[in-house]
């Protein structure tokens, strides 16, 4: 293994938590809206069972063959060159995953604070404090994520938590007024980010101990869940039917409080606290980028590809996604069935092939 280092499952918990939820709870809401309306709060719970499904196939093929991630175990099952070439769709899918999230963090910096500042300019500043932690490896990773995602995740809670004079709990009824179908059609997302545990492939290599993956996954996937369904109840009580219309509902949440008159106007702090869960869900994109393609390559280590992926990582951010409004109008369409066919059907297909081998060598 090219990663010397470990982690606990405390830590892998919280990586997969940050690494699925830090761009859902800012973009998804909008995006589950605009089909779910006031069901919205039902679509990640539609959606978990991607991620039930791909934590528990990820598991197995990890018991199966022990010690590998994805890329290398798509060689063992498929042969050398097509598992190559498998491997190769699926690094380069994350190359794009990883620049979608770094242009995710880049507009919402720009378009809420640094209305000046180039683009191009943002998500470098971020990708170069990234690369710091990525060549510090996997134990960088995830010292902060126990440091940084409580204070985080308190934070987010606590916001809808003085917000509680403003909710309006009325705004969710009727209830499946136009049926269940709303809150299906608004899960695509939801799936689609949630078969992001696919990403525990290169992580379960690096715990200390194994036997209870299964658990720690599950309870990170529930945990993900849960704050989707939560942050989606807070918007909708707070926006109702205008949700639909609010691109950030978290951060426009944000604006709204105000205790007494020394306490408003806290979206400032709203920016920093969630910089700090993007700088670890970045952080472990990146790293699952470099690991997967020293693997790839076959290479001794991965700390000398950092700085080329990083800037791969910055013009496929700048090249892939035209606009703004085209990366929020493909997540709700083409963008989550892309992620579902790589995430969810290479898995898929790699346990399903290694079984029926298995079966016939018997």
């Amino acid at each position: 293994m090219i990663e010397k280092g470990k982690i606990s499952y405390l830590e892998l918990t919280l990586i997969m938590y940050i690494t699925v939820v830090g761009t859902a709870i800012l973009y998804i809401p909008y995006v589950t809206a605009q089909h779910a309306k006031r069901d919205l709060w039902l679509s990640p719970i539609w959606g978990s069972l991607s991620g039930f499904l791909i934590v528990i196939i990820i598991v197995k093929l990890s018991r199966i063959f022990p010690g590998k991630t994805l890329i290398e175990y798509c060689e063992l099952i498929l042969g050398r060159m097509i598992g190559k070439i498998i491997a190769f769709i699926y690094l380069f899918f994350l190359l794009h995953d990883t620049a979608i999230a770094f242009r995710e963090y880049g507009e919402f910096i720009g378009s809420a604070f640094l209305h000046k500042t180039p683009l191009l300019f943002i998500i470098g500043s971020i990708a170069i404090s990234c690369a710091i932690a990525v060549h510090g490896g996997i134990e960088t990773i995830g010292r902060c994520a126990i440091i940084f995602l409580p204070i985080v995740l308190a934070f987010y809670i606590m916001i809808y938590v003085f917000l509680i004079p403003e909710l309006n709990v009325k705004n969710i009824f009727p209830i499946m007024e136009d049926g269940v179908m709303p809150s299906i059609k608004g899960s695509l997302a939801p799936h689609a980010w949630l078969s992001q545990f696919s990403l525990m492939s290169f992580l379960i290599p690096l715990l200390s101990k194994k036997q209870k993956v299964m658990k720690w996954g599950m309870v990170s996937l529930i945990a993900s869940v849960l704050i989707m369904v939560f942050i989606n109840l807070g918007n909708l009580f707070l926006f109702g039917g205008i949700l639909t219309n609010i691109h950030f509902p978290v951060f426009e949440a944000a604006r709204f409080i105000s205790i007494g008159s020394f306490f408003e106007h806290i979206e400032s702090i709203v920016i920093a606290v969630w910089i700090l869960g993007g700088f670890v869900q970045l952080s472990a994109f990146f790293y699952m980028l470099v690991l997967g393609t020293s693997q790839w390559l076959t290479l001794p280590s991965y700390k000398q590809i950092v700085l080329p992926i990083g800037f791969l990582i910055i013009l496929f951010s700048i090249w892939s996604i035209p606009s703004f409004e085209d990366m929020i109008r493909g997540m709700g369409s083409t963008v989550s069935f892309y992620f579902l066919t790589v995430q969810l059907l290479i898995p898929i297909l790699l346990l399903c092939i290694e079984l029926i081998r298995r079966k016939l060598a018997i």
